[in-house]
């Protein structure tokens, strides 16, 4: 399963990529939404795990623009702070599949990821 983490935060990236990796994923990062979207198009992930606040494009727009042009083709799970309700709310409106509140657990993200690999079988 190849997943794509967009997140500004350079230390929860790598941390997500250590991780991911180790549970047997093939990971794609990006630093900001607009090298998520160029990295998407080219490598056309499985799972997209995307902070909402980034530069240049923001994960809202990430999952407006991956939901239009690819539909279901792609999961998206979101990483967000807590209380940010309606910013949640406004992902799953725009077709996000999931989300996670930071601070969080690299085991929790772990089971949710298995849970879209099952559905890929």
């Amino acid at each position: 399963m190849r997943i794509l983490i967009a997140e500004d935060d350079a230390l929860i990236l790598s941390t997500l990529e250590f991780r991911l990796k180790k549970d047997g994923y093939d990971i794609i990062t990006a630093i900001d939404g607009r090298e998520a979207l160029r990295k998407i198009e080219e490598h056309r992930p499985d799972l997209i795990i995307s902070d909402i606040m980034m530069p240049y494009v923001s994960g809202l727009e990430i999952i407006g623009t991956v939901k239009e042009k690819y539909k279901d083709e792609m999961a998206i799970i979101i990483l967000t702070t807590m209380g940010q309700e309606e910013v949640v709310l406004e992902a799953f409106e725009l077709g996000a599949d999931d989300f996670i509140s930071k601070p969080f657990s690299p085991s929790e993200l772990s089971i949710r990821i298995k849970r879209f690999a099952l559905r890929k079988k």
